[in-house]
């Protein structure tokens, strides 16, 4: 029971302060404005999945750096002493009593302090360090798929949370424009210039635009919301959205094909798992090879634990040795890790290929809908113009006595319908452009 008692406790102190930490950072920067770079800053700080490419590409490096020591002399440092049970004699006058029991012991007493230096050569370390390498290589070119990934999902929502805020403003617009339009028919009424059913079709126009503002303003916070989890630590923190208007210029065909060759992360991938593939063929195929070893030792290795003994006799030395290890025979196994290896090749050869076709048809694509989404925007902004346009003369025609309530009623939401349109080819230019930088990187 105690214990249940200091778990709720614990909880609710924990609780509390992981508040009064949303409530700080909240407070560190009310109402900030952030721009699109900021937007992915933050993200790359706070997206799980970003940082897992980033730990991984990092412990690559480390194993690339780990392999290529292995290319390298080893120094140790080895202190020992031993004692060995000496021989007992029952002749008088033998020696026995001087030697250890132990025959593989060389004294009674003896002690060991020695530096060593241990060297091993072979083709296929040599082969595990081109593969360790490619290995990093390949991390890394994953990490930059990874922060592209996310930036194209920043942009997404980052715009789309632009977009929201821009389709409150037509919805609230268009409630105001509504209203006016009520307040018209109505006056028109008591003029006896309008019949009642005007006023009807205004009061529903002017209600079907109220709740169009309600659910823009819902899908507003929640685009907010789904943004804010990738920038702050407590998503409800207040901030505002750059809302720049200016759309960016579109690169030539062949400057995007040239940054695709240059910088795309899909084909360095490919390209390093190939490598990775081919040095393991290299590692296993070593295996054939003779083992070369070096060893060079220096110290003491006496009866005495001094640089000299009795009789002034030097205990400090060192020694030397080479060996050659031959493989002869171990049942095929060497064979098999070679075919292995030469399979797993195979595969990163087709995948290279597959990585190129794709690479072409996704760049096609790509491209090709931001070309149409880059056109249809000029488009766009001629139809709001027209459709404002048109509202404004069938306002004037309606007050005129020329033209029915219904044209007006359709005028509005033509306005607004083509008004969300440009919302929608905006955001759509935009994830074009994303989608290029992902493929090149440079967009």
């Amino acid at each position: 029971m105690r214990f249940l008692v200091f778990a709720a406790i614990s909880f609710l102190v924990s609780l509390c302060g992981l508040r009064q930490a949303y409530g700080q950072a909240a407070a560190a920067a009310p109402n900030s404005l952030v721009t699109l770079d900021q937007a992915i800053r933050l993200a790359e700080a706070n997206e799980p999945t970003y940082a897992a490419s980033v730990a991984a590409k990092e412990s690559a490096h480390l194993d690339s750096l780990n392999a290529r020591a292995t290319l390298l002399p080893r120094v140790d440092f080895h202190a020992e002493g031993i004692y060995t049970q000496p021989s007992h004699s029952t002749t008088p006058g033998t020696l026995a009593n001087y030697f250890p029991r132990f025959i593989a012991n060389n004294d009674v007493r003896e002690y060991l302090s020695q530096g060593t230096v241990n060297e091993t050569l072979s083709l296929s370390q040599i082969g595990n360090v081109r593969k360790a390498n490619a290995m990093a290589l390949q991390a890394a070119a994953e990490q930059e798929i990874a922060r592209r990934g996310l930036v194209a999902a920043v942009t997404s929502l980052y715009f789309g949370a632009v977009s929201a805020e821009n389709r409150v403003s037509i919805a609230d617009q268009a409630h105001d424009e509504a209203l006016d339009f009520l307040g018209v028919t109505q006056k028109r009424e008591q003029a006896r210039e309008a019949a009642h059913a005007d006023v009807v079709k205004a009061q529903l126009q002017e209600q079907q635009s109220q709740r169009a503002l309600d659910d823009a303003q819902l899908a507003r916070e929640k685009a907010r919301l789904e943004l804010g989890i990738l920038l702050y630590p407590d998503p409800r923190t207040p901030y505002q959205l750059s809302n720049d208007s200016n759309v960016p210029i579109l690169a030539t065909r062949k400057e995007v094909e040239l940054a695709a060759a240059k910088n795309n992360p899909q084909m360095k991938s490919a390209m390093a798992a190939l490598d990775q593939s081919s040095a393991g063929v290299l590692a296993a195929r070593g295996a054939y090879l003779p083992t070369i070893g070096f060893n060079y030792t220096y110290g003491i290795d006496a009866p005495q634990l001094a640089v000299y003994g009795p009789n002034n006799v030097r205990n400090a030395g060192y020694s030397a040795g080479v060996t050659v290890d031959l493989p002869v025979w171990d049942w095929l196994t060497t064979q098999h890790k070679v075919k292995q290896s030469q399979i797993q090749r195979h595969v990163a050869r087709v995948t290279l290929s597959s990585t190129q076709r794709q690479l072409i048809a996704n760049l096609d694509e790509a491209y090709s809908e931001a070309v149409t989404a880059r056109k249809q925007l000029d488009s766009l902004d001629t139809s709001v113009v027209a459709a404002e346009d048109s509202l404004r003369l069938t306002r004037l025609r309606y007050n005129g006595g020329e033209a029915t309530v219904l044209e007006v009623v359709d005028a509005q939401t033509t306005l607004v319908a083509t008004e969300n349109a440009r919302e929608d080819g905006r955001v759509r230019y935009r994830m074009a452009l994303a989608n290029l930088q992902t493929l090149t990187g440079t967009m």
